[in-house]
């Protein structure tokens, strides 16, 4: 077990859901033949049975003081259920609510009348060594909260929201100074839209065509996709429209982000690409393709392998901003880079022969 890797998870959505589920569904994973869907059993010398949740946040009634194998199952969560959870002895606690909900999660959640618990005090108690922040992509102050809170309980922060922190300077002194790893922000899914859209226009690129102009539209269900398209709806643009950018040498208009919620979509999310280039001769190419995922397994293995690298600089007491594992498996990462550069430094990284 090499004394695993010790995480607190904050906000059980789906994303925690699909995570949690997975650390079961895998924990014999031996090759990745023999289980679809996992990049990597095996990642900076940790299997995915390493993982080992310690703590628990939440501020929904359905959840708070629930055992974090029911709670990952309560409404308004939707995921698809994959594995059988046991009991994990894991009692949900109830965070400060501040700006995690608003006017419109109103509508799907009730808040818990408890009292919010001492988060650095719990976090302390638990020996989390990550804390893993997957609350809704707009709450700023209580992103930050929980950050300036791993900050005080002596944890690592993977920030899995739009919220600067990872990318921001003043945090990544912070985090550096107290030799604590700190990764993110927003999370970038296993093949979901940017990941997909990035890698059309890296082929097309490559291939000597000139991409004039070109977007992304999401459509999807769940609380996330709420909270993209009302809240978060430009914030949400900027950050993934600046990640498909990274893989253009050159300026083009680009436009990526929610364009609807439809509450019947569940957790699910459909994706809409537009491209329009040019190629031998000036000769026009144009591409439309729709996409359909199930949106919190998606972010699964990048948090599996988030945690794992996040353990790996803990060991080395290494502080601040990761810029290889950020720009790997984030959209908004401290030291943005093209997909096959980031998996470069992440290789480099684990190698010993990268620093962050």
């Amino acid at each position: 077990m090499m004394n695993g890797i010790k995480v607190a998870l904050v906000g059980i959505g789906n994303c925690a859901s699909a995570l949690v589920q997975g650390v079961e569904y895998y924990k014999n994973a031996k090759a990745i033949d023999e289980n679809i869907g996992l990049g990597h059993p095996d990642f900076a010398g940790f299997h995915v049975s390493d993982i080992q949740f310690v703590a628990a946040f939440d501020v929904v009634d359905s959840k708070v003081d629930t055992d974090l194998s029911e709670a990952i199952f309560a409404k308004p969560n939707n995921v698809l259920r994959f594995a059988e959870v046991p009991k994990t002895g894991i009692n949900v606690l109830k965070g400060p609510e501040l700006d995690g909900v608003d006017n419109m999660l109103k509508g799907l959640v009730t808040v818990s009348s408890k009292d919010s618990v001492d988060v650095v005090k719990a976090l302390r108690d638990s020996e989390a060594e990550i804390l893993l922040n997957l609350i809704p992509g707009s709450a700023e102050e209580a992103t930050k909260y929980y950050a300036k809170a791993a900050l005080e309980a002596g944890c690592a922060f993977i920030n899995g929201t739009p919220i600067p922190i990872a990318s921001d300077p003043e945090w990544n002194r912070n985090f550096a100074e107290k030799k604590l790893p700190l990764v993110g922000d927003d999370i970038q899914d296993q093949l979901g839209s940017t990941v997909f859209h990035r890698s059309i226009l890296q082929l097309l690129v490559a291939r000597g065509v000139k991409v004039d102009k070109s977007y992304q539209l999401d459509v999807g269900g769940g609380a996330e996709s709420l909270d993209s398209h009302y809240r978060g709806r430009m914030r949400k643009r900027g950050v993934k429209s600046s990640a498909i950018g990274q893989d253009l040498p050159y300026d083009a208009p680009l436009v990526a982000g929610s364009s609807d919620y439809v509450p019947f979509m569940d957790n699910s999310r459909d994706s809409f690409f537009y491209i329009h280039g040019r190629q031998f001769g000036g000769a026009p190419i144009k591409i439309d393709i729709r996409m359909e995922v199930t949106d919190g397994p998606n972010a699964g293995p990048i948090l599996m392998d988030a945690i794992r690298g996040t353990k790996l600089a803990l060991k080395r007491g290494i502080g601040g901003s990761l810029e290889s594992i950020s720009a790997y498996g984030f959209k908004m990462p401290p030291a943005p880079t093209d997909m096959y550069r980031a998996e470069r430094w992440v290789e480099e990284f684990l190698l010993g022969k990268r620093k962050l």
